[in-house]
Parts: structure tokens; sequence; C-alpha cells
């Protein structure tokens, strides 16, 4: 057939990929609202940082190390695609049957979102007490050395997609992702929270979110833009994405419920915090999970996600590690559940529908390695950047507030 142009699936990409986008501002009003007030504007600069840095390097290298030509199935070649040149093919072809096709750089926009909000996310679990510069070069190196080859590993044709060895036991299923993006992130905010250390006052003084509204904003930004990331990743506007969009839809309702639920047994009080903590966990968990499992199954994966988070949010405290806005709780465990989850809820695959245990065998595979891999790769990252640009601002900056100190401004004019 004739190539011609869908512009249905085109217009759906393109509205997709700008309501992902807009999920880092959305990101950047969560987080805000969760620092106090001396802090928000650095949190809301780390996101912004986040989105110059990667969605400049995301088409010079980026596209082509997540989609170029495949380096042993571990990162495709970063001068294949260079600046989108060399082999870049600007027809993507997605029926072949009819010859329907849209244009690449549509997806080119479409992934970059992807990777401009899996770095943003990293941002909550240093928020205080980290120089903006050094957060700047991270941004850019765990892009280029972890995000990018793990989206080829996935995405790519790579080690953990269907054409990698694992898919002899069952097909790796990540939808929208929960290796690349969220068991990912939630590994490198753990990992950067470990070297940089614990805020001036962790965990004696009170932390608490300044302005809670901002917050509930920043969740409700979060769920509408995060329609576009599930929904969009079926790469139509058809049933794949109704199913999608569904499925986010009650996934979240459950996790909402089961976090509550936590509160209310441990508490006694339901709050806003954690009504919004449990719209991010839902998000986080169905996000691999979207295009799986039904809408009903969908309430009980973002039920447990919910809880499970819900009682995660805590272990900091135990264990002695300072990830300031639960990146850890929220993405690492919720990307956790969502992940693993598939192998037994999938309609098709899964250990309850009857497809046997090979599902649930090669989501916890994927799951280990995508920790490792990040685990690895953002240690080696956070020590040279330690040893080199340094961390940490000085403490009297950090006691002082780190809006004045680094960026001369105050969010709140008028108030100490």
């Amino acid at each position: 057939m004739e190539p011609f142009l869908d512009t249905g699936v085109t217009a759906w990409m393109l509205v997709s990929a700008s309501f992902v986008l807009l999920m880092t501002p959305g990101l950047a009003l969560f987080y805000g609202g969760m620092t106090r007030s001396k802090s928000i504007l650095n949190m809301m600069m780390m996101c912004f940082g986040a989105m110059a840095v990667v969605g400049c390097i995301y088409v010079l290298w980026g596209w082509s190390m997540s989609y170029g030509e495949s380096l042993g199935g571990i990162v495709g070649n970063p001068f294949d695609q260079f600046g989108l040149g060399g082999s870049f093919d600007p027809v993507s072809i997605l029926n072949e049957e009819t010859g329907a096709y849209m244009p690449t750089i549509v997806d080119v926009g479409f992934q970059a979102t992807f990777a401009i909000i899996t770095v943003a996310l990293i941002a909550g679990s240093i928020a205080d007490r980290t120089k903006y510069a050094t957060w700047l070069v991270f941004a850019g190196l765990w892009a280029t050395l972890s995000y990018f080859p793990m989206s080829h590993m996935v995405w790519g044709d790579g080690l953990l997609s269907g054409a990698g060895p694992f898919a002899s036991i069952a097909e790796p299923i990540d939808f929208a992702g929960g290796t690349v993006v969220h068991i990912n992130a939630g590994v490198a905010g753990l990992v950067l929270a470990l070297v940089i250390g614990k805020r001036k006052g962790w965990p004696g003084e009170a932390f608490k979110p300044h302005n809670l509204p901002l917050v509930m904003l920043g969740a409700a930004l979060l769920w509408f833009g995060w329609f576009g990331f599930n929904a969009g990743s079926a790469y139509g506007a058809d049933e794949v994405a109704g199913l999608a969009w569904v499925n986010t839809t009650t996934a979240t309702g459950g996790a909402i419920l089961g976090w509550l639920l936590v509160e209310k047994l441990k508490y006694g009080k339901a709050t806003s915090l954690g009504a919004a903590s449990g719209v991010v966990a839902g998000l986080v968990a169905i996000t691999p999970a979207a295009g799986a499992l039904t809408p009903v199954t969908s309430i009980v994966l973002g039920a447990l996600a919910g809880v499970a988070s819900a009682f995660a949010v805590s272990l900091k405290t135990r264990f002695g590690y300072d990830d300031s806005l639960d990146v850890v709780g929220v993405h690492l465990v919720s990307g956790l559940v969502g992940t693993v989850l598939i192998g037994l809820l999938a309609t098709d695959t899964g250990l309850f529908f009857g497809g046997g245990v090979g599902q649930l065998v090669v989501q916890i595979i994927i799951a280990v390695i995508a920790i490792v891999f990040s685990g690895v790769v953002t240690l080696v990252i956070a020590l040279v950047l330690k040893a080199t640009m340094g961390w940490r601002i000085p403490e009297e900056d950090e006691v002082t507030g780190i809006d004045q100190t680094a960026h001369a401004e105050r969010a709140y004019e008028g108030i100490a």
C-alpha cells in the first residue's frame, strides 16, 4: 500500500505529548507544596531544569540511544540518529497492511516528555539541600546513562523487550513505563538520598508540607496529564487507548481509598496529603499494566499499591535515609507493585487467569534488572559528582533557605 498520513493518530499523539509535558509543571506544584516555604522555588526550578536539559539532549542523542541501532540490546548507538539525522526515518509506519503512518518527529516529542518527567521525579528525594548546578549536570548524565539505555532495553527491541531473551518464557509487559520511568527514578532517588545525606535537623525536626492546596492541585494536574502518559501509549485513538484511560481512572481511585484506609486505621484521620499521594501511587502502579488489565482488576491493583506505598513512606525514618518527598515510597514501591502484579492480574497471561507462572517470572526478572541497572549507574554518577562538583549547599544556606541563597528569590515576599 502507498503510505498515507493518519491525521487522527497524529493529532492524538500530539495531544498526548502535550498532556505528558504538562505533568512536569504539575509535579513542580506537587513537590513544591510538599516542601517548606523557603524551598518551593528551588524545587520548581529543579523540575523546570529537567525540562530544559533533557528537552535539549533528547533530540541530540536521546532518541538515537533509545531507538537507534542496538548495541548489544543495552543501548542504541548515539551517533546512528544524532540530532535526528543519519538513519532517522521521518515516517513511522503504524499499520503495515494499510500503509497508515505518523510522522516520526511526533513520536520524538512524545518520548521526550517521558524522559523529562522521569528525571524530574528524582528531584523530590533530595529537596532542600542540593546545589542547583550539580543537579543540572546530574540530569543530563543520568538521562544519558540510565534513562536512555533503559528505554532502549524495554521499548527499543532490547534486552527487556519482546525481542529479548526473556520473551521465550513470556513477553515482558511494560505498557507505559513501570521499569523505564518509576522503578528507574525510584532507585535513583534512593541512591541520591543515601549519597547526599540527610537534611539538617531531619528526622527530629518537623518537615511538613507548607501548602497542601498546591499539593492537591499538582496531583490533579498529574492525573490529567497521565491520560496522555497511559492512553497515549496505545499509539492510537482506539479501544486500547480507551481501556488504558478507564484503567488509569479506576486504579487511581482504588489507590486513594487504599491509602486513606491505612491512614484511618493508623492515625484515625484521612488526610489531603494522603489522598494526593494515593493519586500518584495509583497512577504509578497502573502505568506498566494499563493495557493488560481490566477496569475491575485495575481497582485491585490500585488499592494494593495505595496500601503498600502508605506503609512504605515510613520506611525512610526506620532505615534512616532522607527521601524528602517520598520518591522511594511512592514511585519505587508502586512501580514494583504494578510491574510484578501484572504477572498475576494480566487478563491473558496472568497467573490468576490461567496463564501460568511465566508472566510472573518475567515481570520479576525485568524489575530486578531495572533496580540493579539504575542503582549501579546512579551510584557511579552520584559519587563522581560528589568528588568533583559537590552535592550539598552550605549548612548556613540550608538554614536560611535555598530559594534565597541559590536563586535570590522568595516565593512569599514579606514572610520569613
